[in-house]
């Protein structure tokens, strides 16, 4: 099948193509397209430790130009809808590195979510571009 892998331009490698990772592609390159968003700044699959010994991977994270985390990102394949735990998923992770925004996207829906210093969350309409943080 011609269409079986496709380019990550973050990892700089070729993966396997899947609904997820079409999803997750098509999303980072609008953020980088149309918002702005430096590409080197954005990690893809990266690990995070969320319990004793128990490392996940988060399908993406935006770093600040210092290199803290920014926005915690978790896609999801167009037909698996965006629900409370999904929510609760990237929340979990964010426990670890503490991005002040959580994005979750299925190409049908995304949810912008802005966590305060004092844990308070926004619900956002739209991704802030990268030139607004």
């Amino acid at each position: 099948m011609a269409n079986s892998r496709l380019y990550c331009p973050f990892r700089r490698k070729w993966v396997a193509s899947t609904p997820e990772e079409g999803v997750r592609q098509a999303f980072l390159r609008a953020m980088v397209e149309q918002l702005g968003y430096p590409q080197s700044l954005i990690g893809v699959e990266v690990p995070i430790e969320v319990g004793a010994g128990v490392t996940k991977r988060c399908d993406a994270v935006v770093y600040t130009s210092s290199l803290r985390p920014l926005m915690l990102l978790e896609f999801k394949a167009p037909e698996v809808e965006i629900t409370q735990s999904t929510l609760d998923q990237a929340a979990v992770y964010n426990t670890t590195i503490r991005a002040p925004y959580l994005i979750l996207a299925n190409s049908r829906q995304t949810v912008v979510a802005h966590i305060t210093t004092d844990n308070q969350i926004t619900f956002l309409n739209t991704i802030p571009a990268w030139s607004q943080l």
